[in-house]
């Protein structure tokens, strides 16, 4: 098969005469005496079958008739949603099939002769497509090479998707028919039923980071993601991004009324920053003073992402699977999953958006790793997990948070909405007297909103929470000895439960203030030793009295204290809610 760029039409019969010339096959034309041969036997077989062509698609339920939603509820209409809108006879493989269209379905079933078990036979060879799961129709030819228009007409295709375990691909039915007059029906009532899906984007605002893992992000979308793109008529506004922040700067400036959503190719550290730009166009569009502790609004456009980096955590989060396809599909079908999301504060100002964060093991680890940029990934990362191990020390800090109950998780999700429409100080939520506080030795903290699985943690970093539950998870990993320490970490790649220790402590919680009260610097046989090795690159730590924080494989220096709250619901993610990730190998021999 050969896909045209399909060019974007203004209504169902300008769809038709366009889409007439996408899709083809570039063969031969059909030998001498074939087209006859099957002339003659369709003619034979609308003989014996009547005029069961086709029924008037005069009452299609228009775009209207489909609900807002589009992808599972149906508004009332003339015609019952199991009700025949259009039947005909269709050659489906190497059989003739008789195929009913309804406002849910399209079902074929194989034409047999008549027998006594011919009726029980037939209903064990039916088969059917939601419409739900179609994602493009397009009309298919038959074109002699080097033929750029015209052609045989051979019938209809769809493209459907199709969901095996975790994994979303694409599928298709041929429709195999030669009436023009016939095709055309079907097109036209398929075309207009797959328009009511109202969820499904039409146009797209794409980041492509060239430079994330392997730099193959933009190979990744061109081969992968834009021919399905194309099928499903999706108009593609893409920036390659040129440093850190650059997504950033767009999203602040750019009119995002065009767009239908905005897609992200590439790893944590861009989902990070796409996400975080988005929160903050929304907040700058509601006119939110981000210089104090305020309630952020959602933001206006929703996110997909297409896995292109070392970790994927979020994607994987979302979709279960590290799988492009997958991705690109809950996109085009317009699936959508409200996220959690944290804002981090410092010194009574927005610091950024984010799932998750570390302090002192993951965050001393990714400082190290960013000193050593000019090494592979894999061998960046590696060396800086097992440097860190080596001067493991911990932090000396004072933690306080504020639990949540299941029942408070609930509450806040459903009030979100109404939460947002007060404008008014937060401080006024942490006046309850709830926070909890603990002060002491730490190796490592870490706050998570999302579940964050990922290759090496295939239940999750934090297994305990979900991507809406209203809440985050807080890991406190107390002082211990490092062999003790490794334990802990190598649970995180087996079934074992990574928590049980006694140096290990986890709270369901919706606000966390984390106070460090050691000197903001590496210790001096860490540091000496990399001055002298890699003198040229600048300080893990910028200035005296910053700590570093892991936020979502970003590096982030904060001089003090840090602020951090959930938000229910804040950002609207394309993909689904995975409860239990498959079982994958851990790919991390490092430890």
């Amino acid at each position: 098969m050969m896909f045209e760029s399909p060019r974007k039409s203004t209504n169902v019969l300008h769809a038709w005469s366009e889409s007439q010339e996408e899709l083809h096959e570039t063969q031969p034309v059909s030998p001498p005496g074939t087209e006859k041969c099957v002339k003659v036997k369709k003619k034979k077989r609308k003989q014996q079958r009547g005029e069961i062509r086709s029924v008037s698609a005069s009452h299609l339920p228009t775009d209207d008739g489909l609900c807002a939603d589009g992808d599972r509820a149906q508004k009332e209409t003339k015609y019952k949603a199991d009700e025949p809108i259009v039947r005909g006879i269709f050659q489906i493989g190497k059989k003739s099939h008789d195929v009913v269209l309804t406002a849910k379905r399209v079902t074929w079933t194989p034409i047999e002769p008549e027998t006594p078990t011919a009726e029980r036979d037939v209903m064990k060879q039916e088969e059917y497509v939601e419409l739900q799961d179609v994602f493009a129709v397009k009309v298919k030819r038959r074109r002699s090479a080097g033929q750029q228009t015209g052609g045989t007409l051979l019938g209809i295709t769809l493209f459907h998707c199709k969901k095996k375990g975790l994994k979303l691909k694409d599928h298709t039915i041929h429709l195999n028919n030669l009436s023009v007059d016939h095709c055309e029906i079907w097109f036209k009532t398929l075309k207009e039923i797959l328009n009511g899906f109202r969820q499904r984007p039409k146009s797209l605002k794409v980041f492509v980071n060239p430079t994330s893992h392997k730099k193959e992000a933009y190979k990744i979308y061109l081969d992968e993601v834009v021919p399905l793109f194309k099928l499903a008529d999706i108009q593609a506004d893409v920036t390659i991004t040129e440093r850190k922040g650059h997504a950033l700067s767009v999203l602040k400036d750019c009119c995002l009324d065009d767009y239908d959503g905005v897609v992200c190719v590439g790893g944590d550290g861009s989902v990070a920053e796409v996400a975080h730009g988005l929160l903050l166009r929304a907040q700058m569009d509601a006119g939110r003073d981000t210089d104090s502790i305020f309630t952020p609004v959602q933001a206006a456009l929703p996110l997909g992402i297409i896995p292109a980096g070392s970790t994927d955590v979020v994607a994987c989060s979302v979709y279960g699977k590290i799988h492009s396809v997958t991705a690109a599909l809950h996109i085009i079908m317009g699936h959508r999953q409200p996220v959690d999301v944290c804002s981090f504060s410092s010194m009574g100002r927005l610091v950024r958006f984010g799932f998750s964060a570390m302090f002192g093991f993951g965050g001393r680890t990714l400082a190290l790793a960013e000193r050593h940029r000019w090494m592979p990934p894999s061998q960046r990362r590696e060396f800086a997990l097992i440097k860190t191990l080596a001067n493991l020390k911990p932090e000396d800090c004072e933690l306080s948070f504020i639990t949540s109950g299941r029942t408070e998780d609930q509450r806040l999700a459903k009030e979100h909405v109404l939460r947002d429409e007060r404008n008014r100080d937060e401080d006024s939520i942490f006046e309850d007297g709830s926070w909890q506080t603990r002060q002491g030795l730490y190796l490592n903290i870490s706050i998570m909103a999302i579940p964050c699985l990922c290759s090496m943690a295939p239940r999750g970093l934090a297994p305990n929470t979900r991507l809406n539950n209203g809440s985050m998870a807080l890991i406190t990993v107390g002082d211990t000895s490092r062999s003790e320490f490794i334990k802990h970490l190598k649970r995180y790649g087996s079934t074992s439960n990574q928590f049980s220790f006694s140096f290990i402590e986890t709270h369901t919680v919706k606000a966390v203030r984390l106070r460090p009260r050691s000197q903001g610097s590496w210790p001096e046989d860490i540091t000496e030793e990399h001055e002298e090795c890699d003198s040229k690159t600048t300080p893990i730590i910028s200035s005296e009295g910053t700590y570093p924080w892991n936020i979502d494989g970003d590096l982030l220096e904060v001089p003090s204290e840090i602020l951090i709250r959930v938000h229910p619901h804040l950002l609207t993610l394309f993909g689904g809610d995975i409860e239990e990730a498959e079982e994958a190998p851990v790919k991390c021999s490092c430890i």
